[in-house]
């Protein structure tokens, strides 16, 4: 009879400094709705038909009230990923293969990019600085848009990263939003990293789509995303089947059908008010990224940071790395036995973590121990 193998993780009980769990670590609620929902597809016991009508358990209350609400847009659907959901806004809005082009931020997630080329739009880029700030400048949209629009090229969507998931770079959204109306074209938000964590709200911003992600910043179990879309794009990007009246075609009928959108709705009072604390995280990135310079790291993106995403250049470690019996791994072991995981193993020269939800003492542990590794090998 086969072994069972073991699934433990073995970076549990670590202070976790990942970009990518920061956000989705489970509140408890979430963590008991994980193990009472998690058998197959749970929740489609209770379906009249369409996911977003099951009224027990409220996931109907959750997509036509507090979901929309909560992003600030007309209407709302849980996905299953922000890529699903940007995939699912180019798709509608370039008419079933028709062709065209998506304007793109040059910070822009691959997500981006793959999701345009399965719809067959072109991509074109709005410049980024040069290091060490990587900025995208919001005119740069109105280059852009002028030079394809003016090339007779069919424009259907532009997409601002909002931050982007390298540096933690936020764009001044309203800007851009209003750009991309001068020129008549919609704009979509991936908040990947941002709702959840902080306040956004599409109409505020000006923003035609918005896309979540349930398990980088809403304390869900993955994969789940959020999707909002404001008037007058509802009708295309939420249209339903001629097959199956009641089935939305972008989203294959149904998306979240178990344990993810269950941890969404459980988390999702904790994340109401954790986004009001805003100010104090990014108070916590400034002060880590300041005494991460002190050692000898040099802060890449926005100055000051405005994100818990920092992305950082760090020489003295790079040095380190050429002398140490480990290698470019010395720095991920040097971690681990302090108890720290979240920087992918072998990267010493650049790479980015997450301060987001840590307390003061942590954040002053993972300080402490990134000086004590560097006084410790010089």
């Amino acid at each position: 009879m086969a072994k069972h193998p073991s699934l433990k993780r073995s970076t549990l009980g670590m202070i976790n400094i990942d970009p990518l769990q920061r956000g989705g670590i489970l509140t408890p609620e979430a963590r008991d709705a994980l193990v009472e929902w998690g058998d197959g597809y749970s929740i489609c016991d209770f379906c009249p038909g369409k996911l977003e009508e099951i009224k027990k358990p409220p996931i109907h209350d959750f997509i036509y009230g507090d979901l929309p609400a909560f992003l600030g847009c007309d209407h709302a659907r849980v996905t299953n990923g922000a890529r699903e959901g940007i995939f699912a806004v180019m798709h509608a809005l370039s008419g079933d293969g028709r062709g065209g082009s998506v304007v793109l931020d040059g910070n822009a997630h691959y997500t981006s990019f793959v999701a345009a080329e399965r719809t067959g739009l072109d991509v074109s880029l709005v410049p980024v600085s040069d290091q060490p700030y990587y900025r995208v400048d919001p005119a740069g949209y109105a280059d852009v848009l002028e030079e394809r629009l003016n090339s007779g090229v069919r424009v259907v969507l532009a997409v601002l990263t909002y931050p982007d998931g390298n540096y933690g770079n936020i764009v001044d959204a309203g800007k851009v939003a209003s750009i991309c109306h001068e020129y008549e074209v919609p704009l979509l938000l991936n908040c990947a990293y941002s709702v959840g964590r902080m306040p956004v709200s599409a109409k505020e911003i000006g923003a035609d789509a918005i896309v979540g992600s349930g398990h980088k910043s809403m304390a869900a179990c993955g994969p789940v995303g959020v999707l909002g879309i404001n008037e007058p794009y509802a009708g295309k990007v939420l249209r339903t089947s001629v097959h199956r009246k009641n089935k939305e075609i972008e989203l294959l009928g149904c998306t979240a059908r178990g344990a993810t959108i269950m941890t969404l709705i459980a988390s999702f009072p904790r994340v109401l008010e954790r986004v009001k604390e805003w100010d104090k995280e990014v108070k916590n990135a400034r002060w880590f990224s300041k005494e991460m310079e002190k050692l000898g790291m040099i802060q890449m993106g926005d100055v000051p940071h405005n994100h818990d995403l920092i992305f950082f250049e760090a020489p003295v470690l790079y040095e380190i790395s050429k002398r140490a019996k480990k290698g470019r791994f010395f720095l991920y072991k040097e971690l681990k036995k302090r108890k720290i995981h979240g920087i992918k193993s072998g990267l010493t020269k650049y790479f980015k973590l997450s301060t987001y939800g840590l307390p003061e003492d942590d954040l002053k542990y993972v300080v402490d121990s990134f000086e004590e590794i560097i006084s410790t090998a010089v």
